[in-house]
């Protein structure tokens, strides 16, 4: 039997020291989600321990290639992958339950461009992928750290960025979303100082929800709350 509670054999989830932007939750996955695990892991799983992939070869073929950074539960993730079957997705979640039921979902939709890593996102960036290997990342509805003495642990951060960017290709995507409009604005400075990204809308100008990106749980939950929700699309230009 699969030891659940730590998907990459005797690593932690994660190699980096300091600020962290998760705190690892104490959730257990369902019956479900732990038998998709331990029939779909061996084949979708991927991990730290491979080392830089070569995503032509995982795949089998070079079509565009997204990375989803915290999928969450992996709805919207698999919804994107079954709407897109020419493109290949790779996504982050450090949650067990997270990775349980997207492994669920992939199994349950017939899903063959999809792979998943259950590790920190700082590993898979600095370990796993290579240079100019990604065509579009994406970072929806991040932890806010709503806190202000918490704003340290905020995922979008300037140097996360210039990391991902070297991940990027020329003209490849960074799309974030979120529902504080606080972080929305943290994320906008970010990025507007970010070198070697450029908006896609007009300086300053958040972006409407593009078509493929879809309705998540947490944009429902926004909406019930009074909160907006804020799209940004830059793409690297150099």
């Amino acid at each position: 039997m699969t030891d659940h509670n730590d998907v990459s054999g005797d690593s932690p989830v994660t190699t980096r020291r300091g600020v962290r932007s998760f705190v690892l939750r104490q959730g257990r996955m369902t019956e479900g989600q732990k038998k998709a695990y331990d029939r779909s892991w061996p084949k979708y799983g991927l991990t730290r321990e491979q080392g830089m992939i070569d995503p032509r070869q995982i795949f089998g073929r070079d079509n565009m290639l997204n990375l989803e950074i915290g999928f969450g539960m992996g709805k919207s993730l698999a919804d994107m992958a079954e709407a897109a079957p020419e493109q290949d997705f790779i996504g982050v979640e450090v949650h067990l339950p997270g990775v349980g039921a997207l492994l669920k979902e992939i199994e349950d939709r017939g899903l063959e461009n999809v792979r998943v890593y259950a590790i920190d996102a700082n590993d898979v960036i600095d370990r796993c992928l290579p240079d100019a290997a990604l065509d579009r990342v994406m970072v929806f509805f991040p932890d806010p750290w709503h806190k202000k003495r918490h704003h340290k642990r905020r995922l979008i951060q300037h140097e996360f960025v210039q990391r991902l960017r070297h991940k990027l290709r020329v003209g490849g995507v960074l799309h974030l979303a979120t529902d504080w409009e606080n972080y929305a604005e943290h994320m906008m400075e970010i990025m507007g100082e970010s070198e070697g990204f450029a908006n896609s809308q007009d300086i300053g100008e958040y972006s409407p929800r593009p078509e493929d990106r879809p309705i998540t749980k947490f944009e429902k939950r926004g909406e019930t709350l009074g909160h907006g929700v804020w799209d940004l699309v830059f793409y690297r230009t150099n």
